[in-house]
């Protein structure tokens, strides 16, 4: 649609009309069909509301249609709610229902479906410029945001609002967002429930107060020699979590020598802790903030603390400007920051650590917090730079209002913050962990009862101590989540605060007024007892996630079905290919199951069927007219790494297939196969090109690899990164970034040794103050899987990096082995997640992979049965606005789920390269979206 349309679309001149439902996704392998799924009944617009069930709304205005709109009272996931909202849908023939290609409803020109065929077959994954990108919001934001996950993998929750766009974006999904607002297609026009009650008022529930005491011991009880915290496995002290302890020691007990012991610890760390650079550079923010708050609080000198002048570093280390101004400071993501601030809690408690001490804020410093409220006043938690998409959490909003409160100045802000949190306050008295989760958790609940408190809404604060009060486990510690059993320190901590009525603002720890004169002056905060200059060369044992565990959750017969291979779609039995062989590699790479890889192994390469009769070779296209060549690629590389040939790997030549799909010049439209002279077909993705480079180099043929490589290495930006798509669109990857090194390395001689090098400094400088790494997802599980892949070609130089990248992965480890995909957003394990995680986690290149399954025996076949799909009637009808799927043009049965996984619909590479990676936003989403497609 052109802009002039744009314009005249607005809002306010479109009909309201409510969607059906629908969304059959297609599928189709080897055969030359694709199968449609009718529309359900949708729910009655009016039945969804701010509290009960979600909204879905698609956009036909590029086809001359208006915005459609459905209801589900009970969605279980984004791929029902668009179903049962009234819509119905169409896959690829490559990638199977995971990749939604069209949508109709009956409301829109008699239940078409758009694009029709004559402008995109739907045989791949469509072109980054055309296809339906999917976008999500909570209740109570009106901006959107592109969706981290799949249709299938999202579960909306009550008062969220789903919105499917036929077009591009880029790949930060700043553009290409849709043109109305959520709240315009809101069944209420997005009104929320408000805060009920007097000014003050909270959630009526049971009045509880917390055992202190008890979590105080419970807290001494963690401290090993009762002066730090050490993770479960090392001996290696974890800093952050023993300022946690000491600040809620201070909250407890107030001045103790068993305080006192624990910051001489610290300030003996201060080095270790906050100058890991070491002394001469820059401190890292968060932790000198740390440091300085805990001197503040034991009434000691922040100035002199380990050595060293906290508050002084952090005025000196402010960024002058961030990437905006053409030559960027490493750390800096926009003016104002701390320098390596990278979180919202580390911005702010640099802020709060210069308040304390009686130094003004650098300016700027302030500023960069208000630029970090989200339109629902929510604080998001990373330093997001100005502009892009924000989603804010009750943790992160509650800590910068107590900060911001404590500035003053700030009062529109704060505000908004205290707004906020008391319409995110659950029934319950809890708080939730990220917008639109149902359910408490202790941190954000208990960050939120310090704010409230201190803005005045003591009530609402009474409410959620009460709730923290029935978490509170025998032993006197508290879990991360409601209902956990086992206790953490980074629960326990702030909850401790919450309870004793004080916070990081107020809290100072007096030491007790003697009852007799003192024979000698009260204690202080003893001077640094020094400590490591270095980093250790190797990593304790213990560090890192539970590998077994990881491998038992992927190979358990709910998730690897018959043994053989990871679904796409659970009804149908599709195989997702590209899910199954990062599996595989996962398994190879750690040797803690080889018989379960062997029966992998065996399934792929002697022709195995799926559920709908295709094979391995019907995902890569080898010897056909839609050769893939990072499938191609994907499929030699696993042969190579378990001893097979992949000369006759499933009946097929793989090298060959990879050399005759080496591209000698740009495709011209319709055809898309071949982007640029030295790529291959097919192959949208910097990572999916590596992935056939790495084949034909373990293959030996490095000549034939040459245009490729020298396509690969002149993809490299200046800063020693990579783009994610090909062709580059001028972003900046972890994930591609970490495959282009792997495959440069493999390349004999020292020609691409500097960039390689260069490539690692830039994974380094990506890292996270928690370890991890950043991804469109957030904080990236996929992307701290691969980083240390990358970073492993030179461990000893990178094994700081490594270890905390390690600790971070090994916090994202679920009780059942399994992975989230990211720190934030939804939680539970995820197959691609896990499979990248537990791969990665070994360091071990996919360059140099290798596992013989000599003496191995394949498990056997279990029985199964594969259900049928029932295809529903189509309804007719019309209409135009913003229109309800619920009208007289509504009809049809009912829609059997696929309950397939697929991690992200929209928009950017033809198909997958290596399952389970988070590129960024566009790409990545758009790349995992097709459930098997090449990764």
């Amino acid at each position: 649609m052109g802009t002039a349309q744009q314009q005249d679309r607005h809002v306010g001149k479109k009909r309201l009309l409510s969607l059906l439902t629908a969304a059959a996704v297609t599928f189709a392998a080897s055969v030359a069909f694709v199968t449609g799924a009718g529309p359900a009944a949708a729910d009655p617009v009016e039945e969804c509301t701010a509290t009960k069930g979600a909204i879905v709304a698609v956009d036909f205005g590029p086809f001359g249609g208006d915005v459609v709109r459905g209801c589900d009272t009970t969605p279980t996931t984004g791929y029902e709610l668009l179903h049962e909202g009234g819509f119905t849908t169409e896959g690829t023939q490559h990638d199977g229902d995971g990749f939604i290609c069209r949508i109709g409803t009956g409301s829109f020109n008699s239940g078409t479906q758009y694009p029709t065929p004559a402008t995109e077959d739907c045989v791949l994954t469509p072109q980054a410029t055309a296809y339906w990108s999917y976008w999500i919001a909570s209740p109570g934001q009106d901006t959107w945001s592109y969706s981290p996950l799949g249709a299938m993998s999202r579960k909306p929750q009550a008062g969220d609002v789903d919105a499917w766009v036929f077009g591009g974006t880029d790949v930060g999904g700043s553009t290409g967002r849709p043109t109305f607002t959520p709240d315009e297609v809101r069944a209420d026009g997005g009104a929320t429930p408000g805060p009920t009650g007097n000014p003050t008022g909270g959630p009526t529930v049971p009045a509880g107060e917390i055992d202190v005491p008890a979590a105080a011991r419970w807290v001494s009880g963690q401290l090993r020699e009762g002066t730090h915290v050490v993770d479960e496995g090392s001996d290696t002290p974890n800093d952050f979590l023993t300022t946690e302890a000491a600040y809620a020691l201070a909250a407890a007990n107030g001045r103790s020598p068993a305080l006192d012991k624990v910051a001489a610890h610290l300030a003996g760390r201060t080095d270790a802790y906050a100058y890991p650079a070491g002394a001469d550079e820059p401190p890292a923010a968060p932790a000198a903030a740390r440091l300085a708050l805990l001197a503040e609080i034991t009434e000691g000198d922040p100035r002199d603390f380990g050595g060293h002048d906290l508050l002084g570093d952090l005025v000196k280390n402010v960024c002058p400007a961030g990437p905006e101004s053409g030559s960027p400071t490493p750390g800096c993501t926009a003016k104002g920051d701390f320098h390596g601030a990278t979180y919202a809690d580390g911005q702010a408690l640099a802020v709060l650590a210069l308040l304390r001490g009686g130094v003004e804020p650098p300016a700027g410093t302030e500023e960069r917090l208000t630029q970090l409220i989200c339109q629902d006043g929510s604080v998001t938690g990373i330093l997001l730079s100005p502009g892009e998409y924000c989603d804010g959490d009750p943790t992160t909003t509650g800590l910068v209002a107590l900060v911001l409160d404590e500035a003053g100045g700030h009062e529109a802000a704060v505000a908004r913050m205290r707004t906020y949190l008391k319409k995110a306050q659950l029934s319950s008295g809890a708080f939730p962990a990220y917008n639109g989760a149902s359910t408490g958790s202790v941190t954000p609940t208990a960050y939120a009862a310090q704010a409230l408190r201190a803005l005045g809404d003591g009530d609402a604060a009474d409410a959620a101590v009460a709730w923290l009060s029935r978490e509170q486990l025998d032993d006197g510690g508290f879990g991360l989540d409601e209902g956990a059993t086992d206790a953490g320190l980074y629960a326990t901590g702030p909850a401790v605060l919450a309870g004793a009525g004080t916070d990081l603002v107020t809290l100072v720890a007096k030491a007790p007024e003697p009852t007799v004169p003192p024979t000698t002056p009260p204690a202080t905060t003893p001077p640094a007892t020094g400590g490591p200059t270095t980093q250790p060369t190797t990593r304790p044992p213990g560090v890192g996630p539970d590998l077994k565990k990881g491998i038992a959750f992927l190979t358990s017969p709910a998730n690897l079905h018959q043994g053989r291979y990871y679904r796409g779609d659970e009804k149908t039995g599709r195989a997702d290919f590209g899910l199954t062989i990062d599996g595989a590699f996962a398994l190879a790479a750690t040797g803690h199951d080889d018989n379960a890889l062997r029966t992998i192994v065996d399934f792929l390469e002697r022709g195995g069927k799926d559920g709908e009769g295709r094979s391995l070779h019907d995902w890569t296209g080898v010897g056909g007219k839609h050769a893939l060549g990072g499938s191609m690629g994907k499929a030699a590389v696993l042969a190579q790494a378990v001893e097979r040939d992949p000369r006759d790997f499933g009946g097929q030549d793989l090298i060959a297939g990879l050399a005759d799909a080496v591209c000698e010049k740009p495709s011209t439209a319709p055809d898309r196969s071949c982007p640029a002279a030295g790529a291959y077909t097919y192959a949208p993705s910097v990572f999916a090109h590596s992935l056939g480079i790495i084949a034909q180099l373990r293959a030996g043929e490095e000549k034939a690899a040459k245009a490729p490589i020298a396509y690969l290495a002149g993809l490299q930006h200046g800063s020693g990164a990579w783009p994610s798509l090909i062709p580059a669109t001028g972003d900046s990857e972890v994930d591609s970034t970490a495959m282009a090194a792997m495959t440069l390395d493999l390349v004999p001689g020292d020609a691409h040794a500097a960039a390689v090098d260069k490539a690692l400094a830039w994974l380094a400088s990506q890292q996270l103050a928690d370890g991890g790494f950043p991804g469109a997802s957030g904080n990236s599980v996929n992307s701290a899987g691969l980083a240390v892949q990358g970073l492993s070609l030179d461990a000893e130089k990178y094994d700081r990096q490594i270890t905390k990248a390690l600790k971070f992965l090994a916090s994202q480890q679920n009780k059942d082995g399994g992975f989230n995909v990211a720190k934030e957003g939804q939680r539970g394990s995820d197959i691609r997640a896990s499979a990248q995680a537990v791969g990665g986690a070994t360091g071990i290149s996919f360059g140099t992979l290798a596992r013989s399954l000599k003496g191995t025996t394949p498990n056997p076949v279990p029985s199964s049965s594969t259900p049928a799909i029932v295809t529903p009637g189509d309804s007719a009808g019309g209409g135009g606005g913003i229109v309800n799927a619920d009208g007289p043009a509504g009809g049809g049965g009912s829609l059997a789920s696929t309950g397939a996984q697929a991690l992200g619909l929209a928009a950017a590479a033809a198909v997958l390269v290596l399952a389970g990676r988070r590129t960024v936003v566009t790409a990545r989403n758009r790349r995992e979206a097709a459930a098997g497609g090449e990764r």
